[in-house]
């Protein structure tokens, strides 16, 4: 794996994967928060879109952990799908199994984050980092975020979900791969507008990210493995570490706040997060790149 020299300490690895797992999960975008922190702490290094794929990981593991009941059934019942249609008696036209529909609908819905990842890799490990666009899709996908809260329905769950549905939500979570749109915030949005519940929007939003975040993080371990870079290997494990357990908690908390209230505080952190990090660009004290 990558090794730093004179780079991201333990104690800034640790403040790093505490950022993680309290932001993953939260429409507010993980990758902005350790990309605007990273050059702020004192080694001042960005830790690179590596280390945040692989301690992306960690939150993924608590995702495992928390549905597993939800990710065994549903791919129990996806596995059933391919002798749906062959059981003896059984009518063509018989309606898919939701669960097994879920199921696939996840397999398509990361077809266009692993295409659009692969397609645009080194813009996304450098321009894409820019932290003026970074600041700017804080701010534009927070408001879109609350003007989406504000006019959705609300009605429809996860079992109605239809394919056309199921691809929207995939190039929605796609927008993820320019920090500041947050994987969970793009989802969530897309689901709202679709009329889904709030609670709804996000279970999927944590289910469909699931194949894409562990594809990125195995895919940049393997990448980086040997290669020098900001932070260690024994660093980033240790924030890969913290990301899960912190995660997890972040997990329980967030799907009972949004099935009573709004995503207004989200909507305002963004905004003014955006503006804050404008104005420290401004005044020099960050850097675009």
């Amino acid at each position: 794996m990558f090794v730093a020299s004179n780079g991201v300490g333990w104690l800034e690895a640790v403040i790093l994967g505490l950022i993680q797992g309290l932001t993953e999960f939260l429409p507010i975008s993980s990758s902005a928060h350790l990309r605007i922190l990273g050059p702020m702490l004192p080694s001042g290094l960005d830790p690179g879109s590596a280390f945040t794929a692989i301690t992306q990981l960690g939150t993924e593991l608590a995702v495992l952990v928390y549905f597993r009941q939800d990710i065994a059934r549903i791919f129990l019942a996806w596995c059933g799908s391919f002798k749906r249609n062959a059981a003896r008696g059984a009518p063509r036209s018989a309606p898919m199994n939701p669960d097994a529909r879920l199921g696939w609908l996840v397999i398509v819905g990361t077809l266009p984050i692993a295409a659009l990842g692969l397609l645009f890799q080194d813009m996304i490990e450098t321009y894409l980092r820019n932290l003026y666009l970074t600041a700017i899709m804080l701010i534009v996908f927070g408001l879109i975020l609350g003007f989406a809260d504000k006019v959705g329905k609300r009605q429809t769950e996860l079992r109605d979900m239809t394919w056309r549905n199921g691809i929207v939500f995939g190039f929605a979570q796609a927008l993820a791969l320019i920090p500041g749109v947050s994987r969970s915030g793009g989802t969530i949005t897309a689901g709202l507008l679709m009329g889904y519940t709030r609670e709804a929007a996000a279970r999927y939003s944590f289910l469909l990210a699931v194949p894409a975040v562990f594809a990125s993080g195995f895919y940049q371990l393997y990448k980086s493995w040997g290669v020098a870079g900001p932070v260690s290997p024994a660093n980033t494990a240790l924030a890969t570490f913290i990301a899960f357990f912190v995660g997890y908690a972040v997990i329980v908390w967030f799907l009972k706040i949004v099935s009573t209230r709004g995503y207004g505080l989200f909507v305002l952190y963004r905004v003014a997060l955006g503006v804050v990090v404008l104005a420290l660009l401004a005044a020099g004290v960050l850097q675009p790149l």
